[in-house]
């Protein structure tokens, strides 16, 4: 069993920058950060595996970057030139395997999800 914990979101203006972290308590091969705002279904953000492969969703391409520490077992995301449609609740998501990298950004295939740490973008 893996434990997640999402930190680092907050309230910023928009254009404004965030980082989040997700801290696992073992290893992972799978990460990913998704978001879900009020009405809207879960959408997958940025996937990332322990080689390196990575995958974002269109809108948040060239603004957001995604990283791994594997040696802290730690997940992050830079979340740059923020737009108040950015604004969500952003899970982390982890998974032992290695995932195709179509599956990157499919919240169904993840097994362990974290709380969720809140991202408000005002205008």
């Amino acid at each position: 069993q893996v434990q997640l914990v999402e930190s680092g979101g907050g309230s910023v203006q928009a254009g404004g920058s965030l980082r989040l972290s997700c801290a696992a308590s073992g290893y992972t091969y799978s990460m990913g950060w998704f978001r879900q705002a009020p009405g809207k279904e879960r959408e997958g953000v940025a996937g990332i595996d322990s080689d390196g492969r990575i995958r974002y969703t269109d809108s948040v391409k060239g603004r957001f970057t995604i990283s791994k520490d594997n040696a802290k077992n730690t997940l992050y995301l830079q979340m740059n030139s923020l737009k108040p449609e950015d604004t969500a609740m952003y899970y982390c998501a982890a998974d032992l395997a290695r995932l195709p990298a179509a599956l990157q950004l499919r919240a169904g295939v993840y097994s362990y999800w974290g709380q969720g740490t809140q991202v408000t973008v005002s205008s």
